[in-house]
């Protein structure tokens, strides 16, 4: 398995890794989130953007990025823009969403960069070379909010993210059945015996639930939990969710 580093924690190996949406639209609300987060189990802290107020002012956002690592120097940070179409807050051009990118990676202060995979050709895949020529981690995302893709389908848009460089990648969708939890657990159990990179995938709901647990059986490296407010459906409270992590902790 090729793992990923991340100042001393190492993605895609051991018990999934937690991490926690800071989802604040002010300023004072992401400070006031950040500092609550010195104080819960969180390994990577995941900032959405898509959720900040003056996400559109570029040098606010490089700002807070320093400052969010300034008050958790030893937590990693991920930036994520959610886009409408997959479930993001806001409307966003596409030239907006890669001159954002390209700002944070030139000046901001971040650890991995959240790219989606429908946008990961044409400039997308200069952001790629740039983010990771800077030693940003590249965690390659798609999202489906109104249902499961058959088991070939996810392990396609997986197999994508892999043949675009990315270094973690990432596939969450909607479960209508528990024979969809099912074929997103089988699907990613598939991905792991056929790639060396870390896999994140996640059946949201309640019904989805048991993904979000048992993500170290079948292959999934990374799981999201809630601080007070969830960015997804299904994010468990981060301290409930650390501690089923290590009850269920399976190491073969």
């Amino acid at each position: 398995m090729k793992v990923v580093k991340l100042k001393e924690l190492i993605i895609g190996e051991g018990k999934p890794k937690i991490a926690v949406p800071i989802v604040g639209k002010t300023i004072e609300e992401i400070h006031q989130e950040a500092e609550k987060l010195r104080n819960l189990p969180c390994d990577i802290i995941e900032w959405r953007l898509d959720l900040f107020d003056e996400v559109d002012n570029y040098e606010a956002v490089i700002d807070i990025s320093h400052q969010l690592t300034a008050l958790l120097p030893d937590t990693p940070l991920l930036l994520t823009f959610r886009t409408l179409h997959e479930g993001g807050a806001r409307a966003f051009d596409s030239d907006s969403y890669y001159e954002l990118y390209r700002a944070v990676i030139e000046k901001g202060c971040l650890d991995m960069l959240d790219l989606e995979l429908f946008m990961a050709d044409g400039p997308g895949a200069q952001i790629i070379k740039e983010a990771q020529g800077k030693g940003i981690s590249i965690i390659m995302s798609n999202h489906d909010f109104d249902q499961t893709p058959d088991q070939d389908e996810i392990v396609k848009r997986l197999r994508m993210m892999v043949e675009r460089e990315a270094d973690i990648c990432k596939m969450a969708v909607m479960p209508q059945t528990p024979e969809d939890v099912l074929t997103l657990l089988q699907a990613t159990n598939k991905m792991k015996q056929q790639t060396d990179r870390p896999i994140v995938t996640m059946s949201m709901g309640q019904l989805g639930l048991v993904s979000r647990i048992f993500g170290e059986i079948f292959g999934s490296a990374i799981t999201f939990g809630a601080a007070e407010q969830s960015s997804a459906p299904g994010q468990l409270p981060t301290r409930q969710l650390a501690e089923l992590l290590e009850t269920v902790s399976w190491h073969g």
